[in-house]
C-alpha cells in the first residue's frame, strides 16, 4: 500500500500564494506519474496539474501560468506552488500517484481563497 500525505493548505486571501506539499511512503520514481487534483463543492474531481516520468507535466487551463508543480525525488516529495490564487481555486485538493493501471490518492487538503 503507499501513503500520500497532503500539507500546506489553509486560508488566504485573493491573490495569495499558497504551497502544497505531498509525501510519498516510497519512491516516487517508482510511479508512473504524480498529479494534483481539485474538487469544489458540488463539482467532479479535475486535474490541476500533473507530472510524469516520461512525457512532462500537464496543467489544467485554469492552472496555467500561475500553478507550478515539481518534485523533490530524496524526499519523495511533490508540490504544487499556487501564485495569484482566486475565489474559484477554492477546492479539495487532492494528490494522486498512478502506478499502471493503479491510482493512489492522498486524503485532500481544504484549500479556501476568501478575503
Amino acid at each position: 500500500q503507499v501513503q500520500l500525505v497532503e500539507s500546506g493548505g489553509g486560508l488566504v486571501q485573493p491573490g495569495g500564494s499558497l504551497r502544497l506539499s505531498c509525501a510519498a511512503s516510497r519512491n516516487i520514481l517508482s510511479f508512473y506519474a504524480m498529479g494534483w487534483y481539485r474538487q469544489a463543492p458540488g463539482k467532479q474531481r479535475d486535474l490541476v496539474a500533473r507530472l510524469t516520468n516520461f512525457a512532462g507535466i500537464e496543467y489544467a487551463d485554469s492552472a496555467k501560468g500561475r500553478f507550478t508543480i515539481s518534485r523533490d525525488n530524496a524526499k519523495n516529495t511533490v508540490f504544487l506552488q499556487m501564485n495569484s490564487l482566486k475565489p474559484e481555486d477554492t477546492a479539495l485538493y487532492y494528490c494522486r500517484a498512478d502506478q499502471g493501471a493503479l491510482n493512489y490518492w492522498g486524503q485532500g487538503i481544504q484549500v479556501t481563497v476568501s478575503s
